[in-house]
């Protein structure tokens, strides 16, 4: 495996599947040292990391700061009003600057082009914490929590129910790294990235991984191992919040679509949730449900990738 010191992470199509299940490999072996309190290494010590916040967040925001200072590093938040590309500097100054201070940038923004200029023109890594097309931290956590549930990857399958958004194009990508089957559901219009697909399918043909889009909830989730959703309307698309409704109903997750799953599948959302629209109280909260287990793991796959980053 090609080391991943000083690499980006743009996309998860820009690991090979040996690197993605490394960082995931790391992310056990760290969570577990520590909580045993053994084993601590702090790659970023007297280093700081550039944290800009684009677009708000929770889970981003806590999960790196907390990872980068579990590392030994200074996490340097750059968010609202002030932050980072916010007074018309070009976008190559600006980097150029922050990389005098900061070993690493992890950027979360809107456009994936936006992300894509950063990492051109940065000699430091770059870390995608969200793009509109992209959202690879997040999927990292996903995997990562389905190991720990299901005790191995490859060969399960995971249903998609909802938008083809960023966390649809990065779920076939992500399942396709470590072999996993992945189905997503969504209306006609509102597909995953046809980019997206053919990277997932080029990683599929190494891994055996049996990717697909459907239309009907159903046939996706029957036999899954994990069926995951996400909000119908993200960031940007406020607007567009009373059409989505309409379109989405049939996609809502409620405990009759997961019934159709296996008896011991798993449920999963990336939050914030919006409960009684994509999915239902009697399923977020039932035991079948791991997000708040996914929300903790977004630190622990983060710091393994920071950590691999760093060397």
């Amino acid at each position: 495996m090609q080391s991943l010191v000083g690499r980006d992470l743009l996309t998860l199509g820009d690991f090979s599947p040996a690197e993605v299940n490394a960082v995931i490999e790391r992310a056990i072996m760290q969570k577990r040292a520590r909580k045993a309190a053994v084993g601590r290494t702090r790659p970023l010590e007297e280093k700081a990391v550039a944290i800009i916040m684009l677009k708000p967040s929770l889970r981003t925001r806590v999960s790196f700061e907390l990872a980068v200072s579990n590392l030994g590093g200074t996490p340097v938040l750059l968010v609202g009003e002030g932050s980072a590309f916010s007074r018309n500097e070009s976008v190559y100054d600006t980097v150029k600057v922050l990389e005098r201070y900061c070993s690493m940038i992890v950027l979360r923004t809107f456009a994936q082009s936006h992300l894509e200029e950063v990492a051109a023109a940065a000699s430091v890594p770059v870390i995608n914490a969200l793009t509109d097309d992209y959202h690879p931290c997040q999927v990292l956590a996903d995997l990562l929590t389905i190991h720990e549930h299901k005790g191995q990857l490859q060969g399960l399958t995971l249903a998609y129910v909802g938008d083809g958004n960023n966390m649809a194009n990065t779920l076939l990508v992500g399942g396709a790294q470590v072999g996993m089957n992945v189905t997503v559901a969504c209306p006609p219009g509102y597909e995953p990235l046809k980019s997206a697909v053919e990277r997932a399918n080029e990683i599929a043909a190494e891994t055996g991984a049996q990717l697909a889009v459907v239309r009907d909830p159903r046939d996706a989730v029957i036999g899954a191992d994990v069926v995951v959703t996400d909000t119908w309307a993200s960031m940007g698309q406020e607007a567009e919040h009373a059409t989505r409704l309409a379109v989405f109903a049939p996609y809502r997750v409620d405990a009759a679509l997961m019934a159709l799953a296996h008896p011991e599948a798993i449920f999963m959302h990336c939050l914030p949730a919006h409960r009684g629209e994509e999915v239902t109280d009697e399923v977020i909260d039932s035991p079948a449900s791991v997000v708040f287990d996914e929300a903790e793991n977004r630190m622990h796959a983060q710091r393994a990738l920071v950590s691999l980053l760093a060397g």
